[in-house]
């Protein structure tokens, strides 16, 4: 007996055995939306103009809490979602967040999007995209919820994590490779939260008002290159509003700019729960509705998905003649685009799931991402002939960091601990004992995933610091393992962090490890920059984010020095929260209701520098276990006109005695400026591998494009002729050498 598993395949068998029964059709025979050599938008079409309006109805809104239902009758396959950016979603129940019980469906968890942007290195965002891609493709999944791209605008935002830092320019770089990864497996990206979502405790009232300048230059860039270069088949509007409208039916942000100014010809899908009103929703550039908070029943409807605003609501109104049906059928097109790119294309890969080849990309990530923050005496990376005791301490040594968080919460096959990954690379070559030194979150399940650890201490936070200080005392070298975790007003989706400062008491157990032991390296896990009043106390600082199933591997992969670590900060750390431009200059937060972003343009090291604000670690910081020496800045020729080309070039040469790599960022100053601009401004940057005593020429080629800025004034890009200053170094405050050139 042969058991159907689900309406796609209960589909498909059927319209095979049809073809196997029927003669040999002509060519021309063939039904135009089912043929994949057909051109894209005739099918479309075809397919249009077979449609019922209750199927045109359908077609838009959810069936289940991840799937939409497609059009059986015509062999229209569902669409089903799920989420990401990190890893693919347990399956849950047909109308419940909680997970369904496979046995199945345990995933690899990739690092944080932190870490991804931390590598500076498109090549990983590829390999992110591709190993993830694979997976959902494999679990059948035909849009991956992410990835995001939301700048980090406050280190309090809870959802920083799963974003790609303050930079539009590198969020710009990193999230193109990621969307073609992932879609060369026939599985839509869906890029997420358009737009301005920078603040998650009041998400769904918060109402944006930001200057078009701001939006322009620092808050749509990466979504602009998600669509226009990566080529994304969806994209997800946001909860917040902005300027009065919420985003997952906003006329400005979806029908003005994504869909008419940038050509966007795939799917806006709702955010679960982002739909608010049918009218809004009809007019306003949303296709596709999932997850609106509705009663069905009480509302007197088959079911709760019959109530949702492109539902029942929509169909009556066209019933009434109220309304057209122009724009349900501009929605239905562009589902049915995504439908064909996705579920009904024929020629995807099959894909693959837990393979070692994603336990590998997942770890290359991570370790590549890790960033050195402080290394004094070079205490790391650590000499195994020499350090024959280690006292590991915190909780985040052994606390699994993939369950928990909100959506990107993960049920995995592995995950190594940091402890076990460094008990597994000392092996019998020295002695690992751990503290754990503090108590924080000891819960372990979401959403019915269980973590299976049992992390309940009822010690007093005396006797968890003394048992950590007397295991540093009598260690070679201490490493604490702490930082932030995936709970509640922490590093979280639905909550922000309450302070910058460190949780659980941990900046006191710092203070007395550093007491008991000056060889102390302090490893940070989290997605967000931390306050560190501890930090000249310590040997080394090492920023080690959320690095997924192969974390633990990773992490001892950079401490006992087998990858030398090449992770530069994809945001500023500040000295103080007041230092940030979003809390100087509005103490309110988190926001409800109408807020202005007063800082404009001057976003993280925008806005330090044009502050004269020392950060506590700059944009683009990462030290490494090998020396870096830059050449003189050369630029072949000193002016450019509107069409021209300047090359911007440096010799980087590896001094000292291992191999790395180096992250070589090139700034733009404009000396003269009708409008206020930044210091400077990420415009270009390029990773290079080097052997011992090896140079490598790293060559920009910067255009009038990259000098221009945002006229909110005109409505348009310009570049100003006058005086450029091209200016290249290791971070934002690491400038190791410049050069002036014209535009004319």
């Amino acid at each position: 007996m042969i058991r159907i598993r689900t309406p796609r395949l209960l589909a498909a068998l059927l319209v095979a055995a049809a073809a196997a029964c029927s003669p040999a059709p002509e060519r021309a025979a063939v039904v135009p939306y089912l043929d994949p050599d057909a051109p894209l938008e005739e099918r479309v079409e075809d397919a249009l103009a077979r449609m019922t309006l209750r199927e045109k109805i359908d077609l838009i809104h959810a069936q289940s809490k991840f799937s939409s239902p497609g059009v059986p009758r015509l062999g229209i396959p569902e669409l089903w979602a799920t989420d990401g950016p990190h890893g693919i979603r347990p399956e849950v129940q047909w109308d419940e967040w909680d997970q369904a019980g496979w046995t199945n469906d345990s995933c690899v968890a990739f690092p944080a999007l932190t870490c991804l942007a931390a590598t500076w290195n498109p090549a990983m965002a590829d390999l992110y995209g591709r190993s993830i891609g694979e997976e959902a493709r494999y679990r059948e999944k035909d849009i991956l919820l992410g990835p995001g791209v939301n700048i980090y605008r406050t280190p309090l935002n809870g959802r920083n994590f799963e974003y790609m830092g303050e930079d539009p320019l590198l969020a710009s770089r990193m999230v193109v490779p990621y969307v073609r990864g992932v879609q060369r497996n026939g599985v839509a990206a869906c890029v997420k939260h358009y737009a301005l979502n920078n603040e998650e405790t009041f998400r769904h009232s918060i109402d944006v008002d930001v200057d078009d300048r701001a939006l322009r230059e620092i808050y749509l860039p990466a979504f602009h290159a998600a669509v226009t270069e990566g080529g994304a088949w969806s994209l997800m509007g946001g909860y917040n509003l902005y300027r009065g409208e919420h985003c997952c039916h906003n006329d400005r942000l979806l029908n003005e700019i994504l869909k008419e100014e940038w050509g966007f010809d795939g799917a806006v899908i709702s955010d679960w729960g982002g739909t608010h009103d049918t009218d809004e929703a009809i007019r306003n550039g949303l296709d596709l509705e999932f997850g609106s908070w509705t009663d069905g029943l009480a509302a007197g409807a088959a079911n709760a998905y019959e109530s949702y605003y492109l539902a029942l609501p929509y169909l009556q109104k066209i019933e009434r003649g109220e309304i057209g049906t122009d724009e349900l059928d501009e929605k239905v097109r562009r589902v049915l685009r995504l439908t064909f790119r996705t579920a009904m294309n024929t020629r995807k890969p099959f894909g693959s799931f837990c393979s070692e080849e994603h336990y590998t990309a997942a770890r290359r990530i991570g370790e590549e991402g890790i960033v050195l923050l402080r290394n004094e005496k070079q205490m790391l990376p650590l000499d195994l002939s020499v350090v024959r005791r280690i006292a590991v301490v915190g909780e985040n040594a052994v606390k699994m960091m993939t369950v928990g968080g909100g959506s990107s919460s993960l049920k995995v096959e592995r995950e190594i601990s940091p402890l076990d990954g460094i008990r597994a690379r000392t092996g019998d070559t020295a002695t690992v004992v751990w503290a754990r030194g503090y108590v924080g979150d000891t819960g372990g399940t979401y959403n019915g995933v269980v973590s299976g650890q049992e992390l309940r201490d009822d010690r007093s936070a005396e006797a968890l610091v003394a048992e950590a200080v007397a295991a540093a005392r009598n260690a070679d070298a201490v490493i604490f393992i702490g930082g932030l975790n995936k709970s509640e007003n922490q590093d979280c989706e639905g909550t922000d962090r309450r302070s910058l400062a460190l949780p659980y008491g941990q900046e006191r157990l710092i203070g007395a490890l550093a007491d008991a032991n000056p060889r102390l390296a302090v490893v940070l896990v989290s997605g967000n920059a931390v306050a560190m009043p501890w930090l000249d106390r310590t040997a080394a600082v090492v920023q080690a984010w959320y690095l997924g199933s192969e974390a633990g591997s990773a992490l001892a992969s950079v401490l006992f020095g087998d990858t030398n670590p090449s992770g530069k900060l994809p945001f500023t750390f500040p000295a103080r929260l007041e230092d940030c431009s979003a809390h100087a200059t509005d103490p309110h937060f988190p926001h409800d209701g109408p807020t202005r972003y007063r800082d404009g343009i001057f976003v993280g090291y925008r806005w330090l520098e044009r502050e004269g604000i020392e950060p506590l670690f700059p944009f683009g910081h990462g030290l490494s276990y090998t020396t870096f020496v830059y050449g003189p800045v050369r630029a072949d020729r000193p002016t450019l006109g509107e069409r021209g080309t300047v090359r911007i070039s440096v010799d980087v040469t590896n001094t000292g005695d291992r191999a790395g790599a180096e992250v070589v960022q090139l700034y733009i100053a404009d000396r003269v400026s009708s409008l206020p601009r930044p210091v400077k401004e990420l415009k270009d940057f390029e990773k290079v591998w080097l052997r011992p005593g090896e140079t490598a020429t790293v060559v920009f080629s910067v255009t009038a494009s990259e000098l221009s800025y945002y006229d909110d004034t005109q409505g348009r890009w310009v570049a100003e002729p006058g005086t450029f200053e091209a200016l290249v170094g290791a971070s934002s405050a690491d400038i190791r050498g410049t050069v002036l050139f014209e535009l004319r």
